[in-house]
């Protein structure tokens, strides 16, 4: 069964990416707002959640986290990393870069080691403020799930009819390998088409972006949540760590989640 966060700060949780992870959400607490509309997405479809569709306020963000983050580290548990994830895509909220900077001078005043991540779909990278706030995190981590455009609207459903891989990978570049490469992938069948994003015909296309765009590390994984659809098949470790080892052939450090 997917769900909704339900608050603005949430956590800590133990990330398999990221360690001890204090999770940030710009995004409604009662329903979800993205660009895009992945058939894996923990949160569901968009559709299910037409609720109240409200940024959350830039205050009420600022003063929860350092809420939170005192009582952490007043309890002598500093989260590892600040995430921001939560019900959606967080670089559509209108004060994206503002947010960021208040969330870099918390942590720099509260938890100096603590690093700021944010995972995002890279479909608001040609704003210039949100490059520029992105350029300031610690761990931008932008997906790309594969190289072809039929693919990504299978899996992904962005909204926006002129998204384009070539556009992405163009915008991605931008960040001269400052940036980590998050990958899902799965196989599966989706209204009666066939999906497998591990197949020699996608993987070699996806590894020629990887060499193109050169982000400081990848990471790949596969399904580990409940999904709104229901006819998705976890890819197996060993087959995520071939495809990683091929990753590291070309000098890129890849993870395996």
């Amino acid at each position: 069964m997917t769900a909704l966060y339900h608050d603005i700060i949430f956590g800590p949780i133990h990330s398999r990416r990221l360690g001890l992870s204090l999770g940030v959400n710009l995004l409604p607490t009662e329903s979800k707002l993205c660009s895009f509309d992945c058939i894996y997405c923990e949160c569901g479809w968009n559709a299910d959640h037409p609720g109240r569709r409200r940024f959350n306020k830039r205050e009420d963000v600022r003063e929860l986290l350092g809420q939170t983050l005192r009582k952490m580290v007043g309890e002598g548990t500093p989260p590892d990393v600040i995430t921001f994830a939560g019900n959606g895509e967080p670089t559509m909220h209108p004060e994206f870069e503002a947010i960021i900077g208040d969330v870099i001078a918390l942590r720099d005043e509260l938890c100096p080691s603590a690093k700021v991540s944010v995972l995002s779909n890279a479909t608001q990278l040609h704003r210039p403020d949100v490059h520029r706030a992105l350029l300031r995190v610690d761990n931008p981590i932008l997906k790309l799930d594969s190289a072809f455009d039929e693919t990504v609207r299978l899996v992904n459903n962005p909204l926006s009819p002129t998204y384009s891989v070539k556009k992405i990978v163009e915008q991605m570049k931008s960040f001269n390998g400052e940036m980590i490469l998050q990958t899902m992938f799965l196989r599966g069948e989706y209204k009666g088409q066939h999906i497998d994003n591990t197949t020699e015909e996608e993987v070699s296309a996806w590894l020629k972006l990887v060499e193109e765009i050169r982000p400081r590390q990848v990471m790949v994984y596969s399904l580990d949540r409940d999904t709104p659809c229901q006819t998705l098949i976890k890819v197996e470790k060993d087959d995520l760590r071939k495809i990683a080892a091929r990753v590291e052939a070309l000098g890129i450090d890849c993870s395996v989640a």
